[in-house]
């Protein structure tokens, strides 16, 4: 079993930064896929960015590209989603989340490709 869990979420003004971490802990067998999805009230959980775990290559949402980044620090078992340049309508609770299923490209926009989910940390853009 592995566990997730999220932090850095916060309340932060509309051109900030901010950087969310996302921690693994428990089976350590590295997963295939990793991802992050955040989900606004009232809305469905939406994909943000993710990838492989192994090659590092990633993928992003058009509303995040070029904004947001996704890291990974292997020594601390963590991965990492920088956020610049914010909107208010990045308001929302933000997820990270692993797969250990093979990789498909199309597939990891999709939240059922995921095993692992943490519980999500809340971040507030105000305008």
């Amino acid at each position: 079993q592995v566990q997730l869990a999220e932090s850095g979420g916060g309340l932060v003004q509309a051109g900030d930064s901010l950087r969310l971490s996302c921690a693994a802990s428990g089976r350590t067998s590295e997963p295939i896929g990793m991802g992050w999805f955040r989900q606004a009230p009232g809305r469905e959980r939406e994909f943000v960015g993710g990838g492989s775990w192994s090659s590092g290559v990633l993928i992003y949402a058009d509303s995040v590209k070029d904004r947001f980044t996704i890291s990974r620090d292997n020594a601390k078992n963590t991965v990492s989603l920088q956020m610049n340049v914010l909107k208010p309508e990045d308001t929302a609770v933000y997820y990270c989340a692993t797969s250990t299923r093979p990789l498909l490209w199309d597939g990891l926009r999709a939240p059922g490709y995921y095993d692992y989910w943490g519980q999500g940390t809340r971040v507030t853009v105000s305008s």
